[in-house]
């Protein structure tokens, strides 16, 4: 059945949140737990629903899964399928994440091309040459991607763009490879660096995680352990965002601020009062937001996944704003829709200049991806009227119980089905 959120503009958001692990962390965690036999278990996960699907994935190629509230118990065989060409694979991009693990342990590997997010071109060419200099071959065979490989030899890899995706796959299969694998240019993400904590955990030789340049030395075993998921910063620059375009005051805990500097320090450019802990951090605005430019990069460059929130910011900020995406040339889909909530925005290439305007109109939006979703319901908030938020399961794949903590804020937003609401 198709849900829609109800949004209605107006409310000012206060209150605390606490953030969970990061979708983009858990997912791949999962994918690891491929490299050792035995039950690895994963606490502090998402209840999104891109878990569960990441468990048909598991369970398609032999695991047993268990999800119980926010701890997932994988217990993985002495001999796991290298077929993950399957439709639970192709819903969801982070489902290519096993590549790199099957490839370790079986030696081969056919795993379906993933879909996910319409946000652009995300091909598989820097995993499968990655993969190749390991000694595998690969190749695109009937909608999948298929690599053998004999034997895994360490060598020199250079990423020509810091890829997460292909750093990922590149240390699962290189964990278990003989010999030394040196991978420079590879992304710095913190969920690059749970994932290399996770793998050093069970028995990885790991260096250089956080860094550009990682050195990753072979050992011919893994063992399963217990470990948590880092707290997902995505998620937490989304509740930054709000509390800063409602004009309200939101303090964030579960994550570790470090990993939002650039983000919360836009915020502070913005006018809003920022106050940073250990282990969270709060915003508070007292006045309708400056303009402020912002530009994508790879970590510790501003997100591209909050983008949507920089465009819904800059889209009721006094001045004019330009925002460059340098990530995925797709993302500005999401100004079709910030234009029927009447912002004032132009796209030219990779750039989108926004006037910005006292106040938005409520209409009818739909979401593209999960944090265009997130991005247009921020926009709500700020409407006159009710906006209508279409395509809602983008949002859930991705933000864990969102309606019922925007309601604990002071917004007013209800989850509706087709029984409740007609175009």
């Amino acid at each position: 059945m198709k849900e829609r959120f109800l949004v209605t503009g107006g409310t000012r958001l206060e209150g605390v949140v606490k953030v969970d692990g990061a979708k983009n962390s858990v997912l791949k965690l999962m994918a690891a737990a491929l490299l050792a036999e035995g039950t690895t278990t994963l606490h502090n996960c998402p209840e999104i629903l891109d878990v569960p699907l990441m468990a048909q994935v598991l369970e398609g190629l032999g695991c047993e899964v268990l999800i119980d509230g926010q701890t997932v118990h994988i217990t993985t065989p002495a001999q796991i399928s290298p077929n993950a060409d399957f439709d639970a694979v192709r819903q969801f991009r982070a489902s290519v994440a096993v590549l790199g693990p099957l490839v370790a342990r079986c030696h081969e590997a056919r795993v379906a091309l993933p879909g996910g997010d319409a946000i652009g071109s995300r091909p598989l060419d820097m995993h499968q040459t990655g993969l190749e200099k390991l000694g595998a071959t690969t190749r695109i065979e009937h909608g999948a991607v298929v690599a053998e490989a004999g034997e895994l030899v360490g060598a020199k890899i250079s990423l020509d763009f810091p890829s997460v995706g292909a750093t990922e796959n590149i240390l699962t299969a290189s964990v278990l490879a003989k010999g030394e694998t040196v991978l420079d240019n590879a992304a710095r993400e913190p969920e690059i660096v749970d994932l290399c904590e996770m793998l050093n955990e069970m028995g990885a030789q790991i260096e250089g995680a956080g860094t550009s340049t990682l050195v990753i030395r072979g050992v011919d075993k893994l063992a399963p352990i217990e470990h948590t998921v880092v707290g997902d910063r995505i998620v937490a620059g989304t509740w930054a965002y709000a509390a800063a375009i409602t004009q309200g005051d939101i303090t964030v805990t579960g994550i570790a601020p470090r990993h939002l500097h650039l983000a919360l320090s836009k915020l502070k450019l913005a006018g809003a009062d920022v106050e940073t802990y250990d282990n969270g951090f709060r915003v508070r605005m007292d006045q309708r937001p400056k303009a402020v430019d912002y530009q994508t990069l790879p970590f510790p460059g501003f997100p591209t996944d909050l983008q949507p929130m920089a465009i819904a910011i800059a889209a009721i900020a006094d001045g004019v704003s330009v925002i460059t995406e340098n990530v995925f040339e797709a993302r500005f889909r999401f100004v079709d829709e910030m234009l029927r909530l009447g912002a004032d925005a132009n796209v030219d290439g990779h750039h989108v200049v926004i006037r910005g305007v006292e106040r938005l109109s409520s209409t009818d939006v739909w979401s593209s991806d999960i944090r265009a979703g997130a991005g247009l319901v921020l926009a709500g908030l700020v409407a006159e009227g009710q906006t209508v938020v279409h395509d809602v399961y983008h949002i859930d794949r991705g933000y864990p119980s969102f309606v019922e903590q925007l309601s604990a804020l002071g917004a007013k937003i209800e989850r509706v089905s087709d029984s409740k609401h007609a175009l």
